[in-house]
């Protein structure tokens, strides 16, 4: 296996794990537990999904130039939203939320915009679509989870 290969195999096998998980989590009871569980595996599976990206970017540069700056604002994202959880500044669940689905829409978009071209029938859709539709479904779901946190806060005990 040549050093781009293995790269790609980790890429692919956190990328999986990283999507998985990261259903996972948006499906679990928002406490700690599984939840928290799941949320430090997705992290962990997200920075070597990260260095990955970045590794094989630059080995196959210009033509991945993409996946370089992708990897860098969804980890950015999931950074952010980890951070918030563990610092808990201000409306840090907002944020929590904002970075971890923020992040899971760009490994989301990714994965869409890299393997469609290789399946039937989708191949032929424009490219754009792949590139815009997780965020304009996954941007609705963040304000949805977001105002349903503010409600929540805002009922009287």
């Amino acid at each position: 296996m040549t050093v781009f290969g293995f790269f790609l195999t980790l890429h692919i096998a956190s990328g999986s794990l990283c999507l998985l998980v990261g259903l996972l989590g948006i499906c679990s009871k928002k406490q700690r537990g599984q939840h928290t569980i799941v949320g430090e595996v997705y992290h962990g599976s997200y920075v070597v999904v990260f260095l990955s990206a970045i590794i094989t970017s630059l080995m196959h540069w210009p033509e991945d130039a993409f996946l370089f700056f992708v990897a860098l604002f969804s980890y950015g994202l999931a950074l952010f939203g980890y951070l918030a959880r563990k610092k808990q500044p201000p409306n840090w669940v907002a944020k929590h939320i904002s970075g971890m689905l923020g992040s899971y829409i760009g490994i989301l978009t990714a994965v869409l915009v890299v393997n469609t071209p290789n399946l039937p029938v989708i191949n032929e859709w424009s490219p754009v679509l792949f590139w815009i539709l997780p965020t304009l479904v996954g941007t609705p779901v963040i304000i949805a989870f977001n105002r349903k946190v503010k409600q929540h806060k805002s009922a009287p005990d």
